[in-house]
């Protein structure tokens, strides 16, 4: 469901498995657009927050990817909420 914030950017929330976590994430970054992505535990609270930059590529994912894999193993059912570039 997407979210107006206001006209440069949205959000959109997703709730997924635990252990499908990490693949939503990596589809998600390939979609691109991405300026931050929240992880929340089922009861709401943060788990996890992500800044991204357009220059934020490759190598430098590596590290997120590999926190959110971490994250994978303690959690079963949380939402990932990405905020998009509108433009």
């Amino acid at each position: 469901m997407p979210k107006e914030d206001n006209k440069d950017t949205s959000s959109e929330t997703f709730e997924v498995k635990g252990e499908d976590l990490l693949n939503r994430i990596k589809e998600l970054l390939h979609e691109g657009n991405i300026r931050r992505i929240t992880i929340k535990s089922k009861e709401g609270n943060v788990i996890a927050q992500f800044p991204l930059t357009f220059g934020v590529v490759g190598t430098l994912i590596a590290p997120i990817l590999a926190a959110i894999g971490a994250i994978t193993a303690l959690v079963t059912d949380c939402s990932i909420t990405i905020e998009k570039n509108n433009s």
